[in-house]
């Protein structure tokens, strides 16, 4: 999204006339979820400035800053003590439209440590939303996640669609030091069957790319 994230971050490109973000927040609120602990780095005061306390959307917001880029797993470390004893952990720069409460009662009756969300299309139509994103998850008869892989999707089955929900006693498998969640921490709990797939046929929008950013814009309405 070059040039314009040299001076905005990310999340705070506009949509409709509103910082991406908003909509992020919007959906969460709109399942029960207020209290979000926004992970910040790069511009992240422009984030903080704009949304403050969250009190304008009728929710809980907080900040945990990188003092250096840490990666997806070491973000999460060095929030550890503003986490809940669970979460669910979102990309900024991904929209999914999916019943949250829904994910969450399904973690708490799976009482594993992790559950991705894991998308795979309905139909030919519904795949195109994403098209080019690769396959990267495989999953198990018993909705187990059995792989996952960035750079060979044979065998593979479904797409990280970017929601995760955790336990907080997972953070004690990422070192405190710069460490991606994906590849260093997402193979040992597949390892030791501690990650649940949450299936679901609803497209995820990736507004990191002008296509994508189009795309949302349309099913925003």
């Amino acid at each position: 999204m070059l040039p314009i994230t040299t001076s905005i971050p990310k999340p705070m490109i506009p949509v409709k006339g509103r910082p991406f973000l908003h909509y992020q927040l919007e959906l969460l609120a709109r399942y029960g979820l207020r209290r979000v602990l926004l992970l910040v780095a790069y511009l992240g005061e422009q984030i903080e400035a704009y949304f403050g306390k969250g009190t304008a959307l009728q929710m809980e917001l907080g900040y945990s800053y990188e003092p250096a880029p840490l990666g997806t797993g070491g973000a999460l470390k060095n929030a550890a003590t503003q986490l809940d004893n669970q979460f669910v952990v979102l990309n900024g720069d991904t929209y999914l439209p999916i019943d949250y409460r829904a994910l969450l009662q399904a973690f708490r009756e799976k009482n594993n440590s992790a559950m991705i969300v894991a998308y795979r299309p309905a139909t030919e139509a519904s795949a195109d939303l994403v098209s080019g994103l690769p396959k990267n998850l495989a999953v198990s008869a018993d909705g187990k996640i059995a792989a996952y892989r960035k750079r060979d999707p044979q065998g593979l089955t479904h797409i990280d669609a970017g929601v995760l929900v955790l336990r907080k006693d997972v953070l004690d498998s990422i070192p405190p030091r710069k460490c991606s969640l994906e590849e260093e921490i997402f193979p040992k709990l597949i390892a030791q069957h501690r990650m649940e797939a949450w299936t679901t046929h609803e497209a995820f929008y990736d507004m990191g790319s002008p296509a994508g950013l189009e795309a949302l814009t349309a099913r925003l309405g």
